[in-house]
């Protein structure tokens, strides 16, 4: 039996839309805001550092910039995140996804180093 790459493709998407969307964990990591699956946050609703699931399965977090959202936040995995336990972002450390070639993603501006992100 062959699978295309798009019925695998769909068969993890029914999956993942079956998964129960109000995870009692999840609502206290977002403070009762819902946990999003995928490469974007939801609009006006996750704010930063809001605990999300990665495009890749990976647990992660919202952040701004790292994938094309608009002017929404991105949901990076816990692996592409460079993060800082000292600062402290809505309640959790401060997390930014990291951009190709060396940098940080803080929205539209990449900085070098966390101690430049604009926190709130």
């Amino acid at each position: 039996m062959k699978f295309s790459l798009a019925t695998v493709f769909l068969g993890i998407a029914a999956v993942a839309s079956a998964l129960p969307q109000d995870n009692p964990i999840a609502a206290r990591q977002n403070q009762g805001r819902p946990m999003p699956f995928g490469t974007c946050c939801i609009a006006n609703t996750n704010l930063k550092q809001d605990a999300c699931v990665a495009a890749n399965g990976e647990a992660g977090r919202c952040v701004p910039g790292g994938n094309d959202c608009g002017g929404r936040l991105s949901c990076i995995g816990q692996s592409s995140l460079t993060c800082d336990n000292n600062v402290i972002e809505r309640g959790k450390s401060l997390c930014r996804a990291q951009a190709p070639g060396g940098g940080l993603f803080d929205g539209a501006r990449i900085i070098q180093n966390l101690s430049q992100a604009k926190v709130n």
